[in-house]
């Protein structure tokens, strides 16, 4: 009864899925969706490139009715669940969604928020220099829309759990195997067409060095390092580093990916760093500089493991007088080297 690898799979290959919609397909489980949902088929269906786009398309409708989300995805969903559940029990549906959904959750529902924020930020951002009243009545317009979307591939978690197991969700499904979001109104449903690039790490952070890590049709972009997000132009200069530029970089988590971008080791050997002390919280970095002051930097790793079982290493500045990492750490806190006692260090 449960989902098998090949399931997961073709589910996470849909999640993934970049290039040109399939319109046609996806357009005949809209209409599906509505049909299963004891609906009439919307009388237009458009399309947009991206989920930016598709935002900015719903604001301009006039005559597109109410949102029927709904009806067509959230009941559908919840009352197949519960179906799903009372045939299976409470322990199988747990061993179902173990061995479907919850191998893709994480990924899909991180890279939706993501989507969701960077689509909030393009809004605010082309309202220029306009008032910070302005710009919190706009990103608040733009997160309704966005309560008013499904997901399309990026709902292949939970998609992937009734995978074959009956027809209620078939529309929902032929449109998350061809398209990305979309939008169902009452006359009309906007539909999104999937990201033309995807880039991610071997934990499926958004992770690239040299472009966008997601990129759709129309220039909407999200760029990452490692999953963090990072500014365009930032990416566009790593390839001109310097210990110099490292050392400038007030922004400590920018600092972090220059420095796993230029390696740790080559910037310390470039710099002339030397380890000048040890304990239990890190390592102090030494830099003497002609003509400056010394640049001190304390190494320490983060006790919680990232998503692939790894532990980022961070550097933190800290003034010139520091003489050990303890006192450097508790620097970071404002507090002084005796009084900091950490109960779990992070």
């Amino acid at each position: 009864m449960n989902g098998t690898p090949m399931t997961v799979d073709r589910w996470r290959a849909v999640a993934a899925a970049t290039g040109a919609a399939d319109r046609a397909a996806a357009e005949v489980g809209v209409r599906l969706a509505y049909a299963t949902a004891g609906l009439a088929a919307p009388e237009r269906i458009v399309w947009a490139a991206s989920p930016r786009a598709a935002v900015a398309l719903v604001r301009e409708l006039t005559d597109a009715g109410a949102s029927v989300r709904d009806e067509v995805r959230t009941r559908p969903w919840a009352e197949e669940r519960r179906r799903v559940h009372d045939e299976l029990g409470p322990r199988g549906w747990t061993a179902l969604w173990s061995s479907t959904g919850a191998p893709l959750w994480d990924t899909t529902r991180a890279l939706a928020d993501r989507i969701r924020a960077a689509v909030v930020a393009a809004a605010v951002d082309e309202l220029g220099g306009d008032s910070d009243g302005a710009a919190a009545e706009e990103a608040a317009a733009v997160r309704l829309v966005l309560l008013d979307a499904v997901l399309g591939q990026h709902d292949a978690a939970w998609l992937a759990a009734f995978d074959g197991r009956g027809d209620r969700l078939a529309g929902l499904t032929a449109v998350a195997e061809n398209a990305g979001w979309w939008w169902p109104y009452e006359k009309v449903a906007v539909m999104c067409e999937r990201p033309v690039e995807l880039h991610r790490d071997e934990a499926g952070r958004l992770d690239r060095g040299d472009g966008p890590a997601l990129a759709y049709g129309d220039g909407f972009a999200l760029h990452a390092w490692r999953g963090m997000a990072v500014p365009a132009e930032f990416l566009a200069d790593l390839g001109g580093l310097t210990p110099e530029r490292i050392r400038g970089e007030e922004n400590a988590e920018l600092r972090r990916v220059m420095l796993e971008f230029y390696g740790y080791e080559r910037y310390l050997a470039e710099s002339g760093a030397q380890p000048v002390a040890r304990d239990e919280t890190g390592v102090l970095w030494r830099i003497e500089l002609v003509d400056d002051e010394d640049v001190v930097m304390v190494e320490v790793v983060n006790a919680t493991p990232e998503p692939d079982g790894t532990f980022r290493t961070y550097w933190l500045r800290v003034p010139p007088r520091t003489r050990t990492a303890r006192e450097g750490v508790a620097w970071t806190f404002g507090l002084a080297e005796t009084a900091y006692e950490p109960l779990v260090q992070t």
